[in-house]
């Protein structure tokens, strides 16, 4: 945004009516944001994958470390790896060293390899596609399974990181630093449709302007509707 865009949209915001009710200030930030991110859960998705498999291991490696530095070792692990059978059999040093570089690389390569053996000896080495279902297998969470469920499989599914637990709590959808209560706070807010996209689009603005430290709010299209605002006088 540029300065006279900004001081345009600041100028905005000073006519703009405060909405009354949480679920309403829900549905604005639900539009709102979706003007300014467009697109579906799929196209969103920043971990780059082919299928719900990939995007499984993508997310379980995204933990502690950046979508960038996963998206750099995942050609390597799928190309060694391409289905649940095949890492079910890895050789856990080799699949300690191809992912080294994403951090904790022990804990998520055991997670990886029982994850794998269970898709093969539950799941006929398919990622099933119910929540119920993907909580049971190693390394696999409510954030996780919401992740493959709303982008891999096009269902209802919200996933709580700590982008989406921050602006939660700053636009006042919830008090909680508990992922599993904001998601359940947030989900009574918005229709389940809208629940990956949204948290999808909380994450890319918390990364682009509602940051942790000093988040830029002179420059926010959810400034006039978000009680956390800091505005210039």
């Amino acid at each position: 945004m540029t300065p006279g865009e900004a001081s345009r949209h600041l100028a905005t915001l000073a006519c703009v009516t405060p909405v009354r009710t949480v679920k309403a200030r829900a549905k604005v930030v639900t539009a709102r944001l979706a003007a300014e991110y467009p697109g579906t859960a799929q196209e969103l998705c920043a971990l780059r994958h082919e299928n719900a498999f990939q995007l499984l291991v993508a997310t379980i490696l995204s933990a502690q470390t950046t979508d960038v530095r996963v998206n750099i070792v995942t050609p390597e692990v799928f190309a060694a790896y391409p289905d649940a059978e095949s890492l079910a059999r890895a050789d856990p040093e080799k699949l300690e060293e191809l992912i080294r570089s994403t951090g904790f690389f022990r804990s998520k390569a055991k997670s990886l390899l029982g994850m794998a053996r269970a898709l093969v000896e539950r799941f006929d080495g398919e990622v099933p596609a119910a929540m119920e279902d993907l909580v049971t297998l190693p390394g696999v969470g409510r954030k996780t399974a919401n992740v493959v469920l709303s982008v891999a499989f096009g269902k209802p599914g919200l996933a709580v990181d700590t982008h989406v637990g921050r602006l939660s709590r700053r636009l006042g959808f919830t008090t909680s630093s508990d992922p599993e209560v904001v998601e359940r706070d947030v989900d009574m807010l918005v229709p389940p449709e809208e629940w990956g996209t949204l948290s999808l689009r909380l994450i890319l603005h918390g990364r682009a302007v509602c940051v942790a430290r000093t988040p830029r709010c002179g420059t926010c299209v959810l400034a006039d509707v978000c009680p956390s605002a800091r505005l210039p006088a």
